[in-house]
């Protein structure tokens, strides 16, 4: 965690990336990681699983304190030492890109995913 420290103030952009990631992770809306976790809590509720969606629901709460905890690292706190600062080449910006719009937008617009998912499903 100490290894975040300071990382909002000296690469921002990558900092907002990782409170995304950390936001999807967390189950929080609109990223993807709702959207699944919905399902998720929602399908065991629906097959009668309710105390599995009851632990689901507080494990995912539990983990919100480790995930926001590094935010916290990353936004309001000193680095303890100096950054190594390492460039940022087009293929892994376009990566973090690709990364960031693949948790937000199936968050977002999540007709398109569940589209694609059921006619999956019928495949099966």
């Amino acid at each position: 965690v100490m290894d975040f420290a300071g990382l909002g103030f000296k690469r921002p952009v990558l900092a907002v990336a990782m409170t995304i990631f950390l936001f999807s992770l967390a189950g929080m809306p609109p990223t993807a990681g709702f959207i699944g976790k919905f399902y998720l809590f929602s399908g065991a509720v629906e097959k009668g699983y309710i105390w599995l969606a009851v632990i689901g629901v507080l494990n995912s709460a539990a983990s919100v304190y480790y995930y926001l905890r590094v935010m916290v690292y990353m936004y309001m706190k000193e680095p303890t030492e100096e950054f190594e600062w390492v460039t940022v080449t087009a293929p892994v910006a376009l990566a973090l890109i690709i990364a960031v719009a693949g948790s937000m937008i199936p968050g977002i617009v999540p007709s398109i995913i569940l589209e694609y998912a059921q006619e999956a499903v019928k495949l099966i």
